[in-house]
């Protein structure tokens, strides 16, 4: 039942999370940190097969034409303010009128690790509400 499953990731899982719940109906996302870059050629090497790909899968440019992009889902966005990614999570959330969260950190398993309490509450609370 899509109306109660969540979709969650860490760095480029967050990328993934976000990439799957705008092409399939989920309850609830939740990115953190997610690696979100604004041109193909910015990508860690290996993150995508071509430019093609990239495009393909470009959350950020869909966000621009599509603010519902997520289907009704509950979103979550974290970044840390040291992390190389707040600039494009901050517009992405403004994008689809989920604004992230950006308490001290940088893009490291310290700060996904002292946040994950804070996580797994987001989805607990986003599947008890949703139909």
């Amino acid at each position: 039942d899509p109306g109660r499953e969540a979709i969650g990731g860490v760095s480029m899982g967050g990328f993934g999370a976000l990439d799957l719940a705008r092409q399939r109906r989920f309850c609830a996302v939740g990115a953190h940190s997610p690696s979100l870059w604004e041109d193909g050629g910015e990508t860690s090497e290996g993150a995508f097969d071509h430019a093609e790909d990239f495009e393909r899968h470009d959350v950020l440019e869909a966000a621009q034409s599509d603010p519902n992009l997520f289907r009704g889902a509950q979103v979550w966005l974290d970044v840390g303010l040291d992390d190389p990614f707040r600039q494009n999570t901050v517009r992405l959330g403004a994008l689809v009128d989920a604004p992230a969260k950006t308490p001290p950190g940088d893009h490291s398993t310290a700060y996904w690790r002292d946040h994950v309490d804070e996580y797994v509450q987001f989805y607990a609370r986003a599947l008890k509400t949703c139909r």
